[in-house]
């Protein structure tokens, strides 16, 4: 693996670590992860991303059914 030198703003810098430190990651493994992501997306990637994302939320819909219209609904 290559390393590089990057330039960042200060406050970005700073969000950027605290956001990487609530998700139990360094702030190289965040940089690292946001370019793959950036440049490896394929055109099915997106939707597989989105799945993994929902599944870690442990988010349940209680029950709740949705139809058609209200899933199309803007």
């Amino acid at each position: 693996m290559k390393n590089i030198t990057l330039a960042i703003d200060e406050e970005t810098l700073t969000l950027g670590r605290e956001y990487a430190k609530r998700h139990n990651m360094s702030f190289n493994a965040l940089v690292r992860k946001s370019v793959e992501k950036t440049v490896k997306k394929t055109a099915k990637g997106w939707l597989v991303d989105l799945f993994q994302e929902m599944d870690k939320d442990n988010v349940s819909s209680q029950g709740k059914k949705w139809t058609r219209a209200e899933l199309y609904r803007g």
